[in-house]
């Protein structure tokens, strides 16, 4: 039982190191502080435990009695004072200051000579267990007050301007080694406010100025130390902000055992009373304007008159712009002539445009060039500075200005003689200017402006004449600079237009700008106008020429057998002008359906320049249409081996376009010629050709043959060629491709030559295949065949042509099997126990060719908010979904097993990750004619997933906790060493014990067996070992 009390005693000696024990500390001593003084000891407490608010009782052991406690003071116990201190704790002589919970300050306002001795700071527990140090001592010697600070009082009365010498004697007589520290001190009026420092002596004998004298500091104050005891202050010149009350103050410095200097005594000296007298000054001040009211950018020309000053002089000029304004300061010179413009004024001095000058010994004039009538306006003031010594006088004069401003009653009128004008003719328009004042001395611009009709587009800049007579052009409407003359006079401005067309109608005004006269001293003139206002505004209408183009619009009818030529025929009667230029367009209108849209055949503008229509652009077009002008005034459309998609009307659209110098070639007017209506002449050489109609429905991509078989008997020398025409809707028939008689197979469209293949298989057959089609291919389809023989001449001539029946094309989609083979499912998993596989595999009817292909896109839903993933294209482009989180990009992983199979994989899913997922697949397909386009979409069925949180176990709860880990690691460690320390330890006391009690036991039984023996009590040799003696009692016992 012992052994295991021992223990647990062992095992809480152990496990007290981890526990903090309490710690006091008090100020180091010995300190040494003069009787009569106010002095503190602080006292801090830690590693305490209870409430954070400790309790500090102060004792006294004194020199006299040293091993008696004297209680002090407690701030727990009222009644701890012993009587020679209760009533200096009552009087608050001797109090205790808490500077935080857990330290305190022992305050004693006047030192005593019987309160010398061991000072001990003591704190009452508040612990469970008493751990740890309670108290600290520290010694107070006190010593006698040796300090003395003396100064004759005085009552001085000083001329401003006058030196100062005051002395102080300061003396000390301490057995410690202490420092001393001299200052002086300034009190203003009868001496009840606050004391400015003068100067000062500190204990490390540096010399400090106060912040009022900082300025003064060795130049006109000085601190000098002229004996063992004389301190001297000296001021060089008195001023009146030094009168009042001066006096000296010492302290006495020692140096604690910490390092630190305290001061322990303090003296001041009796007052010295000092009046000083000021100077007076007799300045007067005026200011003069040569005259109150001016224009705006004349100059301004103030005069401030000074009178009655001995001293030099400052001058400073101010603006008030307004009443409640701040005042603005405009230029100053100093005592010794230099020039500081204000901040608002260092532009305008830097150009020149202000100037101070001191005309005489009392006459300073400040001029202002290039006045402004919002700026400069108000009320000026001359402040004058009359400087003596170190004393100033300030005096002060205002005077207002009044400045008419520029744009006052301005005004601009225009006038036009005539507001309609005719094509080509000359106008004038003239803008008045008036002014109250007189205009031509002051610089004018002028800027015509000019706003077309109807665009409105505000008004742009047509020339501005600068008061230089520099003419600026706008960059706006450049076709003015040619055909316009400007001029300019005193009061008005003139603009000249020449051969007026219709872009010089519109809205015109002038606007007036008015300049302030710049400074004669400036070497540039002022930038910015003072003043503008903008005219009426006058409406210019020029009246367009009459177009006189007259064309023959007279409609024709020709009939021209197969293979023919033909002409067109397009006849202007009568022109605007002998040196008009002609634009012919030609057009074909398609006999069906009756609302089809013309077609632009050619267009030759007035430069000759040929263009054709995007129908008529391949090149068996162009090689079969051509435009001629046969003379000055008649066109002719020529049409090469007429066939019969050639049939239709045919006109000609004419433009007549004329030279102006500022607009170039523009049109006049345009008309529409009569319409010739081409028919084709049946030959009266019959051809037998197939002419059944027939309908074909084909799938998209397929390929369709359409027949053109020539039947019956033909001759031996005959040779035949073919033309297959396709009706469009609302555009007539139109030529696909063409095979000559020598086999030549010649297309319309260079994009249909891989996809339209004539061949002739055997003689007669004409049948023409048309691969991939499309939905555009729908239509009607025809051949023409025609028969060739040679004439006498040897010459190939037509002989007959015949048009076969029509094949109906309809292109209609594939059946749309594409289907997705994910049904609405669910999934459920555990946090790191496997990966999420979302599959979207497709079913489709159509084969698998290089011409389909698959686009994929995975969705989320969370929350009603659908977001994506991850997409991939139908050309294999991988894109992340906006909403995609990195760490979820990071985890995705996207496969794909099989041709129409696709797996988006989800790594280590968590239980965020749960949620609706989606499969959208899109089926693409590859047409020659329409590229890559989307012909099925389909949507999976929802997945429902979801993802648990993975179990938690004790050894993961122990993992991801820091603070448990290191205390199952790292406090059972520590605890197994402190066990088993106490262990050995035990073991080794028990086998200590043992042993004594072994050797006790047997020596009690060897005593009483000798006791029996013979009642005789033995006696032992000086043997050192008890263990050899006992041996030798047993051996005799024995025997």
């Amino acid at each position: 039982m012992g052994s295991v009390q021992r223990s647990a005693a062992l095992l809480l000696f152990v496990l007290g190191f981890c526990i903090g024990q309490r710690v006091v500390l008090v100020q180091e001593g010995r300190l040494y502080r003069a009787r009569g003084y106010h002095i503190t000891i602080w006292c801090n407490v830690s590693g305490y435990q209870g409430p954070s608010q400790q309790n500090f009782q102060w004792s006294i052991y004194l020199p006299s009695a040293p091993e008696q406690e004297v209680h002090i003071i407690s701030t727990m116990d009222p009644s701890f004072p012993y009587a020679n201190y209760n009533k200096r704790v009552r009087s608050g002589e001797i109090y205790v200051e808490r500077v935080q919970g857990d330290s305190a300050l022992l305050h004693i306002t006047a030192l005593q000579v019987q309160d010398a001795g061991e000072y001990e700071c003591h704190t009452p527990t508040t612990d469970e267990r008493y751990f740890g140090s309670y108290s600290a001592k520290m010694n107070l010697s006190v010593i006698p007050d040796t300090l003395s600070a003396t100064m004759t009082p005085q009552a001085l009365t000083q001329v401003e301007g006058d030196p100062l010498e005051l002395i102080c004697e300061v003396s000390k007589s301490t057995a410690q080694h202490t420092h001393l520290s001299v200052a002086w001190y300034h009190l203003q009026g009868s001496g009840d406010g606050k004391a400015m420092e003068i100067l000062s002596l500190s204990k490390d004998f540096v010399l400090t100025p106060g912040s009022s004298y900082a300025q003064r500091f060795l130049s006109d104050v000085r601190l000098d130390k002229v004996g063992d005891t004389t301190y001297k202050l000296s001021i060089g010149r008195v001023q009146p902000s030094d009168q009042g009350q001066v006096y000296c103050e010492a302290v006495e410095w020692i140096q604690d055992p910490g390092g630190t200097w305290k001061d322990i005594a303090q003296k001041q000296t009796e007052k010295t009373s000092l009046t000083v007298r000021s100077q007076e000054s007799h300045m007067q001040v005026s200011v003069l304007s040569s005259e109150r009211k001016i224009v705006e950018g004349d100059t301004l020309i103030l005069h401030c008159e000074v009178s009655g000053a001995t001293s030099p002089l400052s001058v400073n000029w101010w603006h008030l712009r307004k009443s409640g304004d701040q005042l603005e300061h405009i230029v100053g010179m100093e005592r010794d002539g230099m020039l500081r413009p204000g901040p608002s004024y260092q532009e305008r001095s830097a150009n020149r445009d202000l100037q101070l000058e001191k005309m005489n010994s009392t006459m300073f004039t400040l001029a202002i060039y290039n006045t402004s009538a919002t700026s400069d306006g108000g009320s000026y003031k001359c402040e004058v500075t009359e400087w003596s010594m170190d004393r100033s006088w300030k005096q002060a004069q205002e005077i207002s200005v009044a400045i008419s401003p520029l744009s006052l009653n301005l005004s601009a009128t225009l006038i036009s003689r005539t507001a309609n004008v005719k094509f080509t003719q000359d106008f004038e328009l003239f803008c008045q200017i008036s002014a109250p004042y007189l205009i031509t001395q002051v610089p004018v611009s002028v800027i015509w402006q000019f706003e077309t009709i109807p665009e409105a587009s505000g008004y742009q800049q047509l020339v501005k004449i600068m008061p230089s007579g520099t003419i600026e052009w706008g960059a706006a409407q450049p076709h003015f600079q040619r055909k316009t003359r400007v001029s300019q006079s005193a009061s008005s401005s003139q603009l000249l237009i020449h051969s007026a067309t219709e872009q010089d109608a519109g809205r015109y005004r002038c606007e007036v700008e008015v300049w302030r006269r710049s400074s004669q001293q400036a070497p540039h003139p002022a930038m910015a106008a003072a003043a503008a206002v903008k005219s009426n505004v006058v409406e210019i209408k020029v009246n367009p020429p009459e177009s006189k183009l007259r064309v023959n619009t007279e409609d024709r009818s020709l009939e021209i057998s197969g293979g023919a030529d033909t002409e067109i025929e397009c006849s202007v009667t009568s022109l605007t002008q002998r040196d008009s230029q002609l634009a012919i367009i030609w057009y074909f209108l398609p006999p069906s359906p009756a609302d089809a849209a013309p077609l632009q055949i050619m267009r030759t503008n007035y430069s000759n320049i040929l263009d054709y229509g995007a129908e008529f652009s391949s090149a068996m077009q162009k090689s079969k249409f051509h435009s001629e002008r046969v003379s000055s005034n008649l066109f002719w459309l020529r049409i090469l081996s007429v066939n019969y998609g050639d049939r239709g009307k045919y006109y000609c659209l004419v433009e007549e376009w004329l030279w102006s110098a500022d607009r170039g070639w523009y049109r006049i007017g345009k008309k529409e010629s009569g319409k010739t209506m081409l028919e084709f002449k049946v030959s009266e050489n019959k051809l037998h050709v197939e002419n059944t109609n027939r309908s074909i429905t084909a799938t998209e991509n397929e390929d369709v043959t359409m027949s053109c078989l020539l039947q019956g008997p033909s001759q031996p020398a005959s040779l035949f060629s073919a033309i297959w025409f396709r009706g469009l809707e609302h555009a007539g028939m139109k030529t696909l491709v063409k095979v000559h008689t020598s086999g030549m197979v010649e297309y319309a469209e260079e994009e249909m030559v891989g996809r339209l293949h004539l061949r002739r298989p055997s003689f007669g057959d004409f049948s023409l295949t048309l691969r991939s089609v499309e939905p555009g291919d729908a239509g009607v389809y025809s051949c023409q065949v025609q028969e060739w023989q040679q004439d006498s001449g040897g010459t190939w001539v037509q002989r007959a042509s015949e048009l076969s029946g029509y094949t109906r094309l309809t292109a209609q989609p594939p059946a749309d099997d594409l289907r997705v083979d994910i049904a609405g499912s669910a999934a459920r998993l555990q946090e790191n126990q496997g990966d999420l596989h979302l599959d979207c595999n497709f079913t489709s009817g159509a084969p698998g060719t290089s011409s389909i292909a698959f686009s994929v896109t995975w969705w989320r839903m969370t929350g009603g908010v659908r977001e994506e993933l991850l997409s991939v294209t139908h050309s294999s482009v991988f894109q992340y979904g906006p909403a995609t989180t990195s760490s979820v990009r990071n985890r995705l992983r996207f496969e794909r097993p099989g041709e129409l199979q696709y797996r988006l994989t989800l790594l280590r899913p968590e239980a965020s990750d749960s949620g609706d997922y989606q499969c959208h697949g899109e089926m693409w397909v590859f047409s020659p004619g329409r590229g890559w386009y989307q012909r099925s979409i389909r949507h999976s069925g929802n997945i429902t997933v979801l993802i648990l949180p993975a179990e938690s176990t004790i050894s993961s709860r122990i993992c991801s906790s820091p603070s448990v880990l290191h205390f199952i690691l790292i406090y059972p460690l520590i605890l197994f060493l402190g066990l088993t320390a106490a262990f050995l330890y035990l073991y080794v006391q028990n086998r200590q014990t043992h042993k004594e009690s072994i050797y006790q036991r047997k020596g009690k039984e060897l005593w009483v067996d000798l006791k029996g023996a013979g009642d005789v009590e033995p006696t032992y040799s000086d043997h050192n070992n008890l263990e050899e003696e006992m041996n030798n009692l047993k051996e005799e016992k024995i025997d």
